[in-house]
């Protein structure tokens, strides 16, 4: 996939595009996304993502803002999951605040990506003042030789997908929640750095991922499969959270410590899928204290796995069984 960044100047081809924070990459998401390639390829035009970092509502009011589901890495990764051919990453600052919904369309959508076909959500507002909307886009698609189209939202058991939908269901705990809004298992991703060696001298090193992101949308303690190990996804259990057994005060941080492991990873790009959830965070008393939950925690998270494979086991022979009748 092609990225490029800022507010782009000429096209060098014509694109299909769609326009969005695409925050999480839900099912609402992943709907658009997939009406996006069919339409490129149907019209011979590349695919194009209109993103934008940070967050406008970072960027207005960074502390009233959501807690980020996806870092910028993580949710260009999975734009290049779903075939996205281009992504035009806008830097969201005063500057680009202060375009006019026409200059917009003009300037950035017809001039520097020569969109020949744009897709955007039903709920779509752009330009200085959040002015434009469908209707605007809709006026200005005929004067500059470009169709539009509005995307209905996607619901789920009487529910409409959302950003905000899978931020309450992992602020929860609803783990199965998240992956039926997402289509699959939150996820974290970073390089794993050095941390404070405390996991270790307690029998239970870890590999600490450093968040691109100070507010994770879910915290406490989890079952979870670490990728970028080895071929495989290896199993263990997460810490995310402050740690108050440890701190007074200070950011979460994210440690993974798995089972029958013991390698360095020191610089490493991991993912942490979250698996299941299996407690909050607690502030114990001593660390001997810490040292017995832990083992507890591993415990409780090969138990979890365990019943996965045998979960797993049961199914696979039960439709090898029907296919035998």
């Amino acid at each position: 996939m092609r990225i490029t960044r800022g507010i782009p100047v000429a096209a060098d081809s014509p694109v299909a595009l769609t326009i969005g924070n695409f925050d999480g990459v839900h099912l609402g998401h992943q709907a658009m996304l997939a009406k996006l390639e069919r339409t490129a390829q149907s019209r011979g035009l590349a695919s194009c993502v209109m993103t934008f970092e940070p967050h406008p509502r970072e960027f207005f009011a960074p502390d009233q803002a959501p807690t980020r589901l996806t870092s910028l890495r993580e949710k260009l990764e999975l734009f290049a999951a779903r075939g996205v051919e281009r992504a035009q990453v806008c830097r969201f600052n005063f500057e680009f605040a202060r375009i006019t919904a026409q200059d917009f369309i003009e300037r950035v959508l017809v001039k520097g990506l020569g969109a020949r076909w744009v897709l955007v959500g039903d709920d779509f507002r752009f330009g200085a003042r959040r002015a434009g909307d469908f209707v605007t886009l809709k006026q200005a698609a005929s004067r500059f030789d470009f169709e539009v189209e509005a995307m209905s939202s996607v619901t789920l058991d009487g529910e409409r997908v959302s950003s905000t939908a899978v931020r309450t269901a992992l602020a929860k705990g609803d783990l199965s929640r998240a992956v039926r809004l997402l289509g699959r298992a939150y996820s974290i991703s970073g390089r794993v750095v050095r941390g404070d060696g405390l996991g270790r001298k307690l029998g239970f090193p870890t590999a600490n991922v450093q968040m691109k992101h100070n507010r994770p949308p879910l915290s406490g303690i989890f079952a979870v499969e670490l990728a970028g190990v080895g071929d495989l996804p290896r199993r263990g259990v997460a810490s995310l959270g402050v740690r108050p057994t440890v701190r007074q005060q200070g950011q979460p941080v994210l440690e993974v410590h798995l089972f029958d492991f013991d390698e360095p990873l020191y610089g490493r790009h991991v993912r942490a899928d979250f698996l299941h959830k299996f407690r909050d965070e607690e502030k114990y008393a001593d660390l001997a204290t810490l040292t017995r939950q832990i083992a507890l925690d591993v415990e409780s998270a090969r138990a979890f796995f365990n019943r996965q494979d045998a979960k797993t086991a049961k199914e696979k022979f039960r439709g090898t069984a029907d296919k035998r009748r």
